[in-house]
């Protein structure tokens, strides 16, 4: 019998240094100028990192490679199980270039945006990158620029030469190449663009774990997405980015239909009154975590440690709420990938998960995340579940799942287990993609002699690497036949060294 194990940690995590234990809420990083040499993100990797996140709204596919390369020698390397997740930019709108480098707005200036000439702009025109912005926007709609630090409203339009004017009701400085959003207006861009169509090839073609999805607005938008990655036939995982209304009306359709969910609390803050960002955030890991579906929380949640060495109050209070409402993750975009600080913000965003972690907190979600009759996996479900409260009840030191396309780990996860959560599964690519998931340590194990040959195996890896003693429980879920790979149907109890 041979074994091919490939763990997230090398040694017992007593052995290892402050830095690098274990936080069952796992940290994703942006990668930018900052952080992209392979120091960088070996130091990141140590700090903390489970997944790095590619934005592809900046940035070269050149760039992209080479930053994809030094994170798969870290794993090669080191034994790290690090997840790559690349962001498509989706329909993002920007003004366009500037004559001066900026423009300052008062109230009541009357300005005219225009989508169809490429001018470089005064207060006589200027350019905004949507074509069909002249048929989409109505009079009396807002048009929100620069994360919404800038407001005009739509006073009238042309659609002869496709002049929009418009009144200024919030100004100040206007610089080029900011974001757009128009919170009040049905886009009629597809949610796909050319240039994400040529990202996602660059993404499939590259194999990276995760790919993301920005302005997602229905769920048909994740189907469309679905097709491409399997008309690829490409194990890649797909996640929505929730920044639009229309998304947080479908969310439970969207939540379905995808892997994984972003709460892309930037644009969402702009396209939502501020006062609906809080409970909306709430809403979506709840759907999330109740469809088994891990969930990140992004947007500025350290951003005051772009320069300082110390976050905010409100900064530490914004992470420890989002670990306490059950995220699977939480995101630093600028801190890591442009902010004076990357490492020191990662580590500090570590103890701020762990501390919240190592109190009396209630993870386990028994009482609200429980198997419905009506689900399609319900058998599965239900053993899941009982695994997780059995684990539990019985002081176990450690709950072990197998499973070929991560759904068993998903599911156990969402339970949000108090017992140790290891996952084993003979697909390396899911290995990496387990590393988004809350609490899971996940193995590569390819043997498939039997169900109890299995379960010794797993128990006995789990006791080399210091995790498990003699005397210890533990609870298993697996299936069998093994050989039919069928969707989890076993939960053994095992006293270590007895069985």
């Amino acid at each position: 019998m041979s074994l091919n194990v490939q763990p997230n940690m090398q040694v017992k995590e007593s052995e290892w240094p402050i830095n690098a234990m274990f936080h069952r809420t796992k940290i994703v990083a942006t990668v930018g100028p900052a952080s992209s040499t392979y120091e960088t993100l070996y130091a990141l990797a140590e700090a903390g990192v489970n997944v790095f996140r590619l934005n592809f709204s900046h940035g070269s596919h050149e760039g992209k490679l080479d930053v994809i390369q030094k994170i798969r020698k870290i794993n090669n390397d080191n034994h790290f199980n690090l997840a790559i997740l690349g962001d498509l930019q989706g329909p993002k709108l920007r003004v366009g270039e500037l004559e001066g480098g900026q423009l300052t707005l008062n109230r009541g200036d009357i300005l005219t945006f225009n989508s169809r000439e490429k001018v470089v702009g005064t207060k006589d025109k200027i350019y905004i990158s949507y074509p069909n912005l002249h048929d989409d926007v109505k009079v009396g709609e807002k048009i929100l620029i620069d994360d919404g630090k800038l407001e005009v409203v739509v006073r009238n339009i042309n659609p002869t030469t496709g002049d929009i004017k418009v009144e200024v009701t919030y100004g100040g400085i206007l610089l080029p190449k900011k974001g757009v959003n128009l919170p009040d207006t049905a886009i009629s861009l597809p949610a796909i663009t050319p240039k994400d169509i040529e990202d996602l090839e660059f993404i499939l073609d590259n194999e990276l774990d995760w790919v993301a999805l920005s302005f997602v607005r229905k769920a048909d938008d994740m189907v469309d997405l679905r097709n491409r990655v399997n008309a690829k036939n490409s194990k890649t995982k797909i996640m929505a980015k929730i920044e639009m209304p229309s998304a947080v009306d479908d969310i439970r359709n969207i939540v379905n239909e995808s892997d994984g969910v972003m709460v892309a609390r930037g644009d969402m803050g702009v396209e939502l009154p501020v006062e609906k960002v809080p409970l909306a955030q709430r809403e979506i890991i709840r759907a999330c975590v109740h469809r088994s579906k891990p969930v990140i929380v992004a947007t500025q949640m350290m951003e005051s440690m772009m320069t300082n060495v110390k976050p905010n109050r409100s900064e530490i209070t914004d992470v420890a709420n989002a670990v306490m409402e059950g995220t699977d993750a939480v995101m630093l975009s600028g801190e890591t990938a442009m902010g004076q600080h990357p490492i020191l913000v990662v580590e500090t965003m570590r103890k701020i998960i762990m501390e919240v972690e190592r109190t009396e907190y209630p993870y386990d979600r028994e009482g609200d995340v429980v198997p419905k009759s009506t689900s399609p996996t319900i058998l599965a479900d239900a053993i899941s579940f009982n695994a997780c409260k059995i684990a539990k009840e019985t002081h176990a030191k450690a709950l072990i799942g197998m499973t070929a396309t991560a759904r068993t780990a998903f599911r156990l996860s969402s339970y949000r287990p108090s017992v140790p959560l290891f996952i084993f599964t003979k697909n390396k690519y899911v290995v990496n993609q387990l590393s988004l998931s809350w609490g899971v340590r996940a193995f590569f194990y390819d043997d498939e002699i039997s169900l109890d040959n299995i379960i010794k195996d797993q128990i006995d890896i789990l006791k080399d690497k210091g995790y498990l003693a003699d005397g210890d429980v533990v609870v298993n879920t697996g299936s069998t036949p093994v050989v039919k790979q069928r969707p989890t149907n076993t939960l053994k109890i095992s006293i270590v060294g007895q069985d």
